[in-house]
């Protein structure tokens, strides 16, 4: 509460939703106009934290007007939720647009709902700009009820990236998203490599780039479809509709070695992710990602600037947004050794209907979850968010030989 003006001030609030009416440009309020207002925008503030000259300062920068997006972006938004709807019901998938629901006591918006198998994916069609904390807070409220989002950008440098399961396709016309040709996914899926670093090896070391002869360990990565070896196809849009509903393709988060509270995150092969878990031994503990701690701010009181600085702004801001979608992010692992694959002995032992039936009570999960051990060929969950490639008997079997 603001005691000499009498004004509540809430600052749990996105900016959008803040009442814009209270901070005013001083030469707005001085001359009735400012340099904003002349080029057609808010004379309007608000304080932001920018960075000048290496130290954190704040600044009172000019709103945004609102705006609703641009009529590119609204067509290609619409294109786009066609096209998904039309890829899962052209597989006998259940896909709703538009849909709202309440959970957690917390509306739930997502673009379209498709439902599947392996359970629910929300799409989101995002050709226009949004902040990292929307992203995290509605990704969130979908989480708490049951949904996993999938983000859809055609921009590298998206706020969304690696901040929710997400995808990035080519900036393409409206037309061409509504048509049925292909509509590659450019980035957000990865397959895993796997190879011993040694003289000769088609990779080069990825700690030692200048050795000739490698360093002698075993390295893991998550790679781009083009840049694996041998290179693997693209995978489309419309099969990425079907096969992230039908437990072919899996959410993972990968922790980034240099900060434990970054996370690449991506869609797998199931398979892969099978692997990665006979590797690293566990499942990685899911990443919450944190703001960055606290810095600092400098005062420098300096006298009141009362004249508007609109177009100026930028020179105090921070540097422009990074790419985010790095060919680079690939969660590196790098091992003395790599455990060797789990034998498929089991392979000509199918489990029945019966058993599978009754493994799904067991566990608690669905039918079409269940699966046959390739170690011993007993029903184990083997599909689905969170499912083991092999029992604990087998796979503890194999660590202990390995280590």
């Amino acid at each position: 509460m603001h005691t000499e003006y009498d004004i509540p001030i809430n600052l749990t609030r996105p900016l959008q939703e803040r009442e814009r009416e209270r901070l005013q440009c001083l030469d707005h309020h001085e001359h009735g106009a400012c340099k904003a207002e002349q080029e057609g925008q808010s004379p309007w503030m608000t304080v932001r934290r920018c960075r000048r000259g290496g130290q954190l300062i704040l600044v009172a920068a000019h709103l945004p007007v609102r705006s609703t997006p641009t009529k590119p972006e609204s067509m290609r938004h619409q294109a786009l939720k066609e096209r998904i709807v039309r890829a899962a019901e052209g597989h006998g998938l259940t896909a709703d647009a538009e849909t709202t629901a309440q959970g957690s006591e917390r509306k739930i918006r997502s673009d379209i709902r498709v439902c599947g198998p392996a359970g629910i994916v929300g799409w989101e069609a995002q050709y226009s700009p949004i902040t990292a904390p929307t992203v995290r807070r509605r990704s969130q409220i979908a989480v708490e009820a049951g949904i996993t989002p999938l983000w859809v950008t055609d921009s590298d440098r998206a706020a969304l990236i690696n901040r929710a399961p997400w995808a990035m396709v080519d900036d393409l016309p409206w037309q061409e998203i509504a048509s049925r040709s292909r509509m590659l996914v450019r980035g957000g899926v990865r397959h895993l490599q796997e190879w011993k670093c040694v003289a000769g090896a088609e990779r080069q070391c990825p700690e030692k780039a200048a050795s000739m002869y490698g360093c002698g360990a075993f390295h893991t990565i998550w790679e781009l479809p083009a840049l694996c070896l041998p290179m693997k196809r693209h995978t489309e849009v419309d099969e990425l509709v079907v096969a992230s509903v039908d437990g072919s393709f899996v959410p993972l988060q990968v922790p980034l070695p240099s900060d434990p509270r970054q996370a690449s995150r991506m869609r797998v092969p199931a398979q892969d992710r099978e692997r990665w878990r006979s590797i690293v031994g566990h499942e990685s503990t899911p990443v919450c990602e944190e703001a960055p701690p606290d810095e600092e701010l400098a005062f420098h009181d300096e006298e009141l600037d009362t004249k508007c600085r609109f177009g100026e702004e930028n020179t105090v801001r921070n540097d422009p947004r990074p790419a985010r979608g790095r060919a680079d992010d690939r969660g590196l692992r790098t091992f003395a050794q790599l455990p060797p694959r789990i034998p498929n002995q089991a392979s000509g032992r199918p489990i029945s209907g019966a058993e599978r039936q009754e493994a799904a009570e067991q566990y608690g999960y669905p039918v079409w979850e269940i699966g046959p051990c390739p170690g011993c060929g007993q029903p184990i969950r083997r599909h689905g968010t969170g499912a083991a490639h092999a029992c604990p008997a087998c796979r503890s079997r194999l660590i202990t030989s390995w280590t």
